[in-house]
């Protein structure tokens, strides 16, 4: 009867420890950016381009290892479809990256230069441009 109690414990205890250490490799997943201070985003890895989501209104950014554009082709609608076309989607209004929209936000890209992005000034050349040349 003991053997069985024991092993009962066992499998019964075995599913927490895998459901823990499947939480640790969820949350220990590497993201292709640094959140920095208040309204920066630095881009860390050269293979995977950021499409930055700041909210419905305005236009959807990506940032490549040479700068920042405008993206034009649909946003993925999943992790997986992004992973497959070699993107992260960040959403900037999102609790794990700033948690509110931004009208100001600064993107240290892969190419050695900071860029501004000015939400209030969409449509015009002023809405991406280059902040600092050289930020290292």
């Amino acid at each position: 009867m003991s053997l069985c109690l024991d092993s009962w414990r066992v499998l019964y205890h075995n599913p927490l420890k895998t459901q823990s250490t499947l939480v640790k490799t969820m949350s220990s997943y590497e993201k292709a950016f640094l959140v920095s201070g208040r309204n920066t985003i630095i881009h860390k890895q050269k293979k995977v381009d950021l499409v930055i989501v700041n909210d419905d209104d305005y236009p959807v950014v990506v940032v490549t290892r040479l700068g920042v554009k405008i993206f034009t082709d649909p946003v993925p609608a999943n992790r997986v479809e992004a992973k497959e076309r070699y993107l992260e989607v960040v959403d900037i209004g999102s609790a794990d990256v700033f948690g509110e929209s931004k009208t100001l936000l600064f993107v240290q890209a892969l190419n050695n230069k900071e860029y501004k992005i000015d939400y209030s000034k969409v449509g015009t050349e002023l809405f991406i441009r280059v902040h600092q040349e050289n930020y290292i």
